[in-house]
C-alpha cells in the first residue's frame, strides 16, 4: 500500500470512528501534509526514505506542545491555547518525515486511569462487551491508544507517569512502551510529575514502537532530566557486556515471576494470559524463576503521594495571570477580601485535578511533609533497590552496589492490569463513591516500574475462553475481551531487551 493510500485510510477512519472521541483536534483533509506524504512516497520509490516513519501519520497526545495545533491538556485552563514552539519529540518526528495526525484526547493534564476526566468528554474503547456497552479505553493516554487500535494513525505518542501508556494499551489490545526515564526528551511536554513523566509510544506492533523509539531516543540539552551523551555512552558500553544478541541466543533468558503480582483480585482472563505467556517463554527454552519484590506492595501508596505533590507545584502557575485562561469578571465572589485566582482555578480545573492538587498541597504542608512526602520518597528508594536486587544486570546509574538476591533474572513478566476494561457507565456513575479509589488501584502493576524509572512494555496476549471473564469477573467488568495486556519490565537502560521479549510474546501462538 502506498503511503498516500495509508494516510487516506487513516483520515477516513478518523471520520468513521469520531464517536469514540479519540481526537480533540483531528487531522484536516486540506493542508500541506498531503504534499509531504506524496514526497515521502517518491522517496520510498527511489529508496531514499528519511526513516521508517517517513510519510507515516503519528498522533500526538494533547499534553505535548505543537505549534500548528492547539495544546489543551483536555483542560478548561488551556482552552484553545496554541504553543509558540513544537516539543522536541514532535520536531524529531517531523525531521524523520512523519506527519502529526492530530492531537488525542486524555484525562485532564494526564491525571486519570480511564480517560474520562476530559473537558471534551470521555474516550470510548473500540471494543464492546456483550451488551454493547462502552468500555474504558484506559488512561490517561486513552485517545492515543484508541486511535492506534482503530487505525486512525500509524502510531501515537502518549505520556506515562504511572502507567498511562501501558494501561490503555492493555485495554485496547495495542502495544504500549514506556522507555527508561531520561532517554526521551520531555521538553515541550506539559508537566504533571517531573520525576515520573515519560514520553511513551503506542503501536499495533512492537516493531513499529521500536522504529518510533529509535527516532526519539536522542539527547536534548533543553531537558535537564534527559541523559547526557556521556551517560548514554556509558550505559551502552555497560549493557554491551555480554552483547544483547548473546543474551538472546547463547543462553536462555531468566524470566522473573513476581510473587507479589499474583493478587487474589486478578480476574480469570488475566491470570490465564499470564500463565500462557510464561508457558510460551518456557517452551522457547527460557527458564522461569519466582522472585520477590516486597516493597512494591507500598509502591501505589507512595505514587499517590509523590505524583499529586509534584502536580500541585506544577499546576500552581495556571492562575489566569501568568498562564492559562482567566475567568470573566471578578476573580472572587467575596469582593476585595476574597481569594485571588479562586474563580479562575475553580472554573478551569476539573474534579480529578482539583482532588490531586489538594492531596499534593496537603502532603507538602509543613505539618504533613515528614509523614507523607518524605516517607514516600523513602519507599521509592526501597522500590528501586528491590528491582536492582533481582536483575542480573546492575543498574548503570547507581553509584553504590546493591546486595543481590540469590536468584537474579533478565526481565520480569506480569500482568499490566488486574482486570479487563470496566464499563464506562460504572466509572461515570456519580453514586459510586468508591470510583476514584477503584481507578487508582488499576495502576497497581504499572506504578512500580515508573517509580524506579525502568523500561516496561505492555503487549496483547490472546485469551482463548472469552466466557470465563463473565463467569469470574465482576458485574461491571467486560465479558468479551479477546486479548489481555502482559507487561515486560527490564533493568534501567535495557530497553532493547524489553522490546525483544515483548516481540517474543507478541508473536506467540497459544494452544490449549
Amino acid at each position: 500500500m502506498s503511503l498516500l493510500r495509508e494516510a487516506e485510510k487513516c483520515l477516513a477512519n478518523q471520520k468513521a470512528y469520531a464517536g469514540l472521541n479519540a481526537f480533540i483536534t483531528p487531522l484536516q483533509r486540506s493542508g500541506s501534509w498531503l504534499d509531504r506524504v506524496r514526497d515521502a512516497d517518491a522517496r520510498r520509490e527511489s529508496r531514499s526514505s528519511k526513516s521508517p516513519l517517513d510519510g507515516r501519520l503519528i498522533a500526538v497526545k494533547d499534553n505535548i506542545c505543537t505549534r500548528t495545533l492547539p495544546t489543551t491538556c483536555a483542560s478548561g485552563v488551556l482552552d484553545k491555547f496554541t504553543s509558540p514552539f513544537d516539543a522536541t519529540v514532535v520536531n524529531a518526528l517531523e525531521d524523520a518525515g512523519a506527519v502529526v495526525a492530530g492531537k488525542t484526547n486524555l484525562d485532564e493534564f494526564g491525571m486519570g486511569s480511564h480517560s474520562i476526566h476530559s473537558r471534551f468528554g470521555p474516550v470510548r474503547n473500540s471494543r464492546q462487551d456483550g451488551d454493547e456497552a462502552p468500555l474504558s479505553a484506559g488512561g490517561s493516554s486513552g485517545g492515543s491508544a484508541v486511535a492506534v487500535a482503530t487505525e486512525q494513525c500509524y502510531a501515537a505518542l502518549g505520556t506515562d507517569t504511572g502507567g498511562s501508556v501501558r494501561l490503555p494499551a492493555a485495554y485496547t489490545g495495542t502495544v504500549g512502551f514506556k522507555p527508561s526515564y531520561g532517554l526521551i526528551s520531555r521538553w515541550g511536554v506539559v508537566a504533571y510529575a517531573n520525576s515520573l513523566d515519560t514520553v511513551g509510544i503506542l503501536g499495533r506492533k512492537t516493531s513499529v514502537v521500536r522504529d518510533v523509539f529509535n527516532v526519539l531516543n536522542h539527547h536534548d540539552h533543553r531537558d535537564p532530566t534527559n541523559l547526557s551523551p556521556s551517560s548514554r555512552s556509558r550505559i551502552s558500553s555497560y549493557l554491551a557486556t555480554p552483547p544483547l544478541s548473546d543474551r538472546l541466543t547463547s543462553r536462555p533468558l531468566r524470566i522473573g515471576v513476581p510473587l507479589e503480582y499474583n493478587l487474589s483480585e486478578l480476574t480469570e482472563p488475566v491470570r490465564r494470559a499470564w500463565l500462557r505467556s510464561l508457558a510460551h517463554l518456557e517452551k522457547q527454552g527460557h527458564t522461569l524463576h519466582p522472585i520477590s519484590l516486597p516493597t512494591t506492595k507500598l509502591a501505589l501508596s507512595a505514587y499517590y503521594v509523590l505524583a499529586p505533590a509534584e502536580a500541585s507545584s506544577n499546576l500552581a502557575k495556571y492562575d489566569g495571570v501568568r498562564y492559562g485562561t482567566r475567568a470573566e469578571g471578578p476573580d472572587s465572589e467575596e469582593g476585595p477580601n476574597g481569594y485571588l485566582y479562586a474563580k479562575t482555578r475553580g472554573e478551569g480545573f476539573g474534579a480529578e485535578v482539583k482532588r490531586r492538587i489538594l492531596l499534593g498541597s496537603f502532603s507538602l504542608s509543613a505539618d504533613a511533609m515528614d509523614n507523607y512526602f518524605i516517607q514516600a520518597q523513602r519507599v521509592r528508594r526501597l522500590v528501586q533497590a528491590d528491582f536492582d536486587a533481582i536483575f542480573s544486570t546492575e543498574n548503570p546509574l547507581r553509584a553504590s552496589a546493591i546486595e543481590r538476591q540469590e536468584t537474579t533474572v533478565d526481565v520480569l513478566i506480569g500482568p499490566t492490569a488486574p482486570s479487563t476494561p470496566p464499563r464506562l457507565s460504572s466509572l461515570l456513575d456519580a453514586s459510586n463513591q468508591s470510583s476514584p479509589l477503584n481507578a487508582y488501584v488499576t495502576d497497581v502493576f504499572t506504578v512500580p516500574a515508573s517509580l524506579a524509572g525502568l523500561p516496561a512494555i505492555s503487549v496483547p496476549v490472546s485469551v482463548s475462553d472469552s466466557t470465563s471473564s463473565s463467569q469470574h469477573g465482576s458485574e461491571n467488568e467486560s465479558s468479551d475481551t479477546d486479548t489481555v495486556g502482559i507487561q515486560v519490565i527490564g533493568q534501567y537502560g535495557d530497553d532493547e531487551l524489553v522490546l525483544k521479549v515483548g516481540e517474543i510474546l507478541e508473536h506467540a501462538t497459544f494452544v490449549e
